[in-house]
Parts: C-alpha cells; structure tokens; sequence
C-alpha cells in the first residue's frame, strides 16, 4: 500500500466519523448525562466495538480477497455499488430532529461501557459499510491480510479519537447537530465523499 492511498483513506475515514452516526450519538447523549466520569469508558467501548465489528468484517472478507481476481473484482463492484447507493441516499436525506435525549443513568460504569459497545459492534450496516468501504483502497498485487489490517487499525485509532472529542465537546457537539444547516453540511460532505468512492471504485482498473 502506498502512502498516498492510505493518506487518501485517512482523508475518507476522517470525513466519515465526524458525520454523526448511532455511536457518536450515544457518545454525546451519555456524556451529557454522566459528564466527565464516562468519558472514559465512552472511547473504551467505541475502541473495542469498532474493533470487534472490524475484526468479523476482516474474517470473512480477506479469505474472499485473497481467493482470486474474480472475488476481488466482485467484491469491489458491489461495493462501489452500495458506496454509490449511500452516498446518494444521504445527499437527498433530509435534515433529522435536533433534540438528542439523555438516556437514563446507567446503574455503572460498566453498564455504561456495556451498551456503547453494543451500539458500536452489533450494528449490521457498520459491518456491511466495511466490507464495503476496505476494499476500496487495498493495492491487489500486494498481500491483502496486511493491508486490511493497516486499515482497520488505521480506522480505530481515529474513531477512539474522534469519540473522545466529542465526549470532550459534548455540549456544543449537541447544540451543532441540532443545527439544520450543519445537519445538511454533513450530509452533503458524507454523500459526495460516498457516492465519489462508489464511482472511483466502479471505474478503478481491475486486477488481471
């Protein structure tokens, strides 16, 4: 993998964890209502459910990579298929409701860490996304197992970052998604990124 194709996974993956999703909800509803105290395990349970959703992804899909071109090529097509579906999905999504309701306290920290992980790693589409988002920038003639690897970690170390930002910021996290027009700035940038992945993956030159 070069440098350039991971760069331009960070420049992706970046772009996509600050639109908020499930998780980043969650991160925010329970740092409003606990405060500082579940800060930490807030990243904890992001680190490790991302984690967990990427290491069943990779399960299945690097023995399918490393299989033959012809999986690889059908793997990368679907995907920019479902890229392009999501992108354009999101840029005609309209804006959400703002109010973000506080869950109630939970009994420990422990069961707070319990159900962000939950959230983040049971969540089927996050699975689905990233089979079909890896693929995208793995280099064909290098060894795959590797590659996927660098990019899984890649994605937790910034998801771990991007959630403790928002648990930090969480107040005025809460007031800009409550905001239309930050609402619609996120959807616009998470759809042309997407749907620009799905195309870029559709014409990208297959492997012999």
């Amino acid at each position: 993998m070069s440098l350039e194709l991971w760069l331009a996974y960070v420049l992706a993956s970046a772009v996509l964890l600050v639109i908020p999703g499930p998780t980043i909800l969650t991160v925010i509803s329970y740092s409003l209502a606990q405060g500082p105290r579940a800060r930490l395990p807030l990243v904890a349970a992001v680190a490790l459910g991302d984690s967990t959703a990427l290491a069943l992804s990779l399960l299945g899909l690097g023995a399918l990579l490393a299989t033959s071109a012809l999986w690889f090529t059908a793997i990368k097509t679907v995907g920019g298929l479902y890229l392009l579906y999501l992108g354009i999905r999101l840029l005609r999504s309209g804006v959400t409701p703002g109010d973000l309701p506080a869950p109630a306290a939970p009994e420990s920290r422990l069961r707070l860490f319990a159900n962000t992980w939950l959230v983040t790693a049971l969540n089927p589409k996050g699975m689905v996304f990233f089979v079909a988002f890896l693929p995208q920038f793995i280099t064909p003639e290098a060894a795959i197992a590797p590659q996927l690897w660098i990019l899984a970690i890649t994605f937790v170390v910034m998801a771990v970052i991007n959630a403790t930002l928002y648990a930090m910021f969480a107040a005025a996290a809460h007031r800009l998604l409550a905001s239309p027009r930050a609402q619609r700035r996120f959807n616009l940038a998470g759809g042309v990124l997407l749907a620009a992945a799905g195309v870029w993956a559709l014409l990208a030159r297959r492997p012999a």
